[in-house]
């Protein structure tokens, strides 16, 4: 089976030949592969079998002095996190889209390397990936705390912004099925360490509607829908897997059950993470992160789980932490070590 197949087989419920996998890691953590593999790219050994492909969160211009701008025009200071960083300011001062413009969805840097990308690795399942997808989206613009407020003091002003948010996604939703993806990846974080940021209520009035509209664009074209949201949202699987989700991540074992949820949701919902990067990862030995990578293979034999960290690997993970992981993952498959 192709790595494209494997994932495929694992998001029906079934069992695979073995249990794939995806890494990632932050800036920190990626120069030292890099440095351990001798400056090769280090996507060559991972043999990742997902395909990320589109604009996620990038594409941010250099203002200097750790200073980047994204395409919908906020400014992130990345002199502490050098990944994404900070919002420095929100653009919409008042609660209104009046004077503000939407970026162009359609953009064509948002799409110019996918046929390039999907040439160079056929065999891997293709995730078309929308990062800060809503709620994210809206608070970047509006500020968290005066979002917060506008739930309560201006609902129809939030519906307008997350209803004009979710119609720029839908544009690149429908351009990226332009091409062979198997899936669209939808990043927004509603959680917290115990429950969600904006409680029940508030996430079911406002976000559910459109994530509901987005979701079900992806299915009717029959795609799979992956979604990311760091935190507690268990409590929303159910109602997640009505509206589509195929896939949830990045699935916290400090906030989450994982073996129970695999076992429960298996054939309904697959689970993509679960080997902490709260714990485990940065202050483990190497033999306790191959033991938990071993108990994550064993939960994920069955079908329904795609082995990764909770998390992109933070630059507090020692460089033989790392190679822990990546070693048992290639080793249960038969991939060869680099």
């Amino acid at each position: 089976m192709t790595k494209r197949e494997v994932i495929a087989a694992v998001l029906k419920g079934e069992r695979p030949p073995y249990v794939p996998w995806s890494f990632s890691f932050t800036v920190e953590a990626r120069q030292k592969l890099v440095e351990y593999f001798g400056g090769d790219d280090p996507e060559l050994h991972l043999h990742n079998h997902l395909l990320s492909l589109g604009n996620d969160i990038e594409f941010f211009t250099d203002l200097g002095n750790d200073r980047f701008r994204d395409p919908f025009g906020v400014v992130w200071d990345r002199s502490v996190d050098k990944d994404i960083g900070s919002v420095e300011q929100p653009l919409l001062v008042q609660p209104t889209l009046a004077g503000y413009a939407f970026p162009d969805p359609l953009e064509p840097r948002f799409f110019a390397d996918i046929s390039a990308r999907i040439a160079a690795q056929p065999d891997c399942y293709r995730v078309f990936s929308i990062g800060f997808s809503l709620y994210e989206r809206a608070w970047t613009l509006r500020g968290m705390e005066n979002l917060m407020t506008d739930f309560y003091d201006h609902p129809e002003f939030v519906r307008d912004l997350l209803r004009t948010i979710a119609d720029y996604n839908l544009a690149q939703v429908n351009k990226a099925l332009e091409w062979d993806i198997d899936a669209v990846y939808f990043g927004d974080d509603w959680g917290q360490q115990h429950g969600l940021q904006m409680g029940p209520r508030i996430w079911y009035e406002f976000i559910y509607p459109e994530l509901e509209r987005m979701y079900g664009a992806v299915r009717r074209a029959g795609k799979a829908v992956f979604i990311h949201s760091c935190g507690d949202v268990q409590e929303l699987f159910d109602d997640l897997i009505d509206i589509g989700v195929t896939c949830f991540n990045p699935f916290q074992p400090e906030v989450m059950d994982v073996s129970a949820l695999i076992g429960r949701y298996r054939g309904r919902l697959s689970f993509f993470g679960g080997l902490s990067t709260q714990r485990t990862l940065p202050y483990a030995t190497p033999e306790e992160v191959r033991a938990e990578t071993r108990r994550l293979i064993g939960l994920g034999r069955a079908g329904g789980y795609i082995l990764s960290p909770a998390h992109a690997v933070e630059g507090d993970v020692p460089l033989e932490n790392m190679l822990a992981f990546i070693d048992e993952a290639l080793s249960q498959a038969g991939f060869a070590k680099g």
